[in-house]
């Protein structure tokens, strides 16, 4: 894996040239199907195979690179019962459970607002 593309605290990321933390896990949340890889996990381990489907059939390549991704953030880790959310990935999902809560009200009030104009 090119650890260049590995979003590290301290190095430049998307929105940091610094890599402050709250702007490199955002970059790395920001990736396409880290959250949702973090969100079906929540329920349980799951194997490759079960992520894919979750994921819409995410291709083996991407779904592989964004696993070592977030296993080499310590969000998740390989398990005897297939990929499981650490205690820090476990951690950021009870974080991250309020936000989605409030994106779904501004989706609401957005979507209200969008509907006058």
């Amino acid at each position: 894996m090119d650890l260049e593309s590995q979003p590290t605290p301290g190095q430049p990321v998307r929105g940091s040239k610094t890599g402050q933390p709250i702007m490199v896990i955002f970059d790395l949340l920001g990736r396409n199907w880290a959250m949702g890889i973090i969100w079906h996990l929540t329920n349980n381990p799951s194997t490759f195979r079960k992520i894919q489907e979750y994921c819409e059939n995410i291709s083996p390549t991407t779904l592989n690179k964004r696993l070592k991704e977030l296993i080499m953030a310590g969000l998740i880790e390989r398990t005897l019962n297939g990929y499981a959310l650490t205690n820090q990935g476990e951690e950021l999902f009870k974080l991250l459970q309020p936000l989605g809560k409030w994106s779904r009200n501004w989706a609401d009030h957005y979507s209200q607002k969008s509907n006058k104009t």
